[in-house]
Order: structure tokens, then sequence, then C-alpha cells
């Protein structure tokens, strides 16, 4: 059964006062909304489903290695590969 890959945006909206808020750091954006001097909410923008395809190109968008989810640099399933080789029901050719 293949892999499912999902991607989801959030958004964060800030309220402060005084200054901006001026951190990108989601340590410091969760301390400043649930214990710091702001308020916030995060919502979700949207969210998708993707091919193995894509999940690489957006890991490699994102200066990630598509190895992180076990794929090669065009999205093929090392762990599906793998497991049926060790199986025996692949080439190895």
């Amino acid at each position: 059964m293949p892999r499912k890959f999902f991607k989801t945006i959030l958004q964060v909206e800030i309220l402060s006062e005084d200054c901006p808020f001026d951190s990108e750091n989601l340590s410091e954006v969760h301390r400043a909304i649930t214990d710091g001097a702001c308020s916030g909410v995060v919502t979700t923008v949207s969210q998708q489903q993707l091919t193995g395809r894509q999940m690489a190109h957006h890991l490699i968008q994102q200066d990630s290695d598509p190895e992180f989810f076990q794929l090669d640099e065009n999205g093929k399933d090392l762990i599906y590969e793998c497991q049926y080789m060790t199986a025996g029901l692949m080439p190895t050719g």
C-alpha cells in the first residue's frame, strides 16, 4: 500500500503592543502568545495530500533531503523498494 504524504500551511496571527513581533522561531512564538505579552491564534490555511514525487520536490525546496521521508530525489519510495528487494520480489539489477 502506498504511503500518504501531506502538506499543511499554517498562519499565525500575533497581536502586540508598542512594537511588532519580529521572530519566526516557533518556540518564541509559542512563548509570546502563551506566557508573554502577545495574543495570538494559529489557523490552517491549506492542507493537501501529495504524491511521493511532489513531496520530494517540496523537501528539496525547503533545503531538506527527500530521504527524510525515505524517498529519492524523484519521489521513489525507498522503503517499498527495500522491502521488496529483501523479500526477493524485485529484480536487483
